[in-house]
């Protein structure tokens, strides 16, 4: 079975540094693949690297097609989005409008339409005129979610989505990765909370210094060989 995304030894560099070495990904139609690892692992430059923003060498294909040389905005028509860490939203737009703006970067048909996104996150029905950058820091991350999913991805990226928020906003929000994966969407989630990244995954990548130190499933990965690969410890 060919798998949906499939990364193979993939490097990326920031000038002279080297950030990622050798990478290696795969993620399978309707999988949730956590990525974690301590910060500075190069799990953002992974994300960056498979969405174009970062330009990486190595084989990189979408449904068996190759997306390697493919610029940013030619990545999201293919069907990837990313969740940004940070959430970046417009901050001259209504919340409703920072969602449209999703609508806009691959007219495919889908699940995802304002009033799905209304449905999985109703707090933004009510704040749907307010500026984006006025709401709470959880609810701006449930706006940086619906925009990525108004463009009706085969793979949605999120990068740290929980980073900063109180841990019922993080419950709220992961709450709703069920039902983004019912709709049809595979997705990478990049999680520094071990503990949350091994709820929602499929499967694991622990990352270190820009390389993948360990591979697994929940159920098989012990939370000692997790944090031995986490912190780097030798066997």
């Amino acid at each position: 079975m060919t798998a949906l995304l499939d990364i193979a030894g993939l490097t990326a560099n920031y000038g002279d540094f080297q950030a990622l070495f050798g990478v290696d990904l795969m993620l399978n139609a309707g999988e949730t693949v956590a990525i974690i690892g301590a910060n500075g692992a190069g799990k953002t430059t992974l994300m960056r690297g498979i969405t174009g923003i970062v330009r990486g060498r190595g084989k990189m294909e979408l449904d068996g097609t190759s997306i390697a040389s493919l610029s940013a905005p030619e990545v999201l028509m293919a069907g990837i989005a990313m969740v940004p860490e940070g959430r970046k939203l417009f901050p001259s737009l209504t919340v409703e409008e920072n969602l449209l703006i999703g609508a806009h970067a691959r007219k495919v048909a889908g699940p995802w339409n304002l009033n799905a996104i209304y449905d999985l996150f109703p707090i933004l029905k009510e704040r749907r005129n307010s500026p984006g950058t006025a709401l709470s820091g959880g609810q701006q991350q449930m706006v940086a979610i619906g925009r990525a999913l108004m463009s009706n991805p085969r793979v949605l990226l999120c990068d740290e989505i929980s980073l900063g928020l109180a841990p019922v906003i993080i419950r709220d929000i992961y709450a709703a990765v069920p039902k983004i994966k019912a709709s049809g969407a595979s997705m990478i989630v990049v999680e520094q909370d071990i503990g949350q990244a091994l709820k929602i995954a499929d499967r694991v990548y622990c990352m270190m210094e820009g390389r993948v130190t360990l591979t697994g499933t929940p159920a098989t990965l012990s939370r000692q060989a997790i944090h031995d690969a986490y912190f780097g410890v030798s066997a």
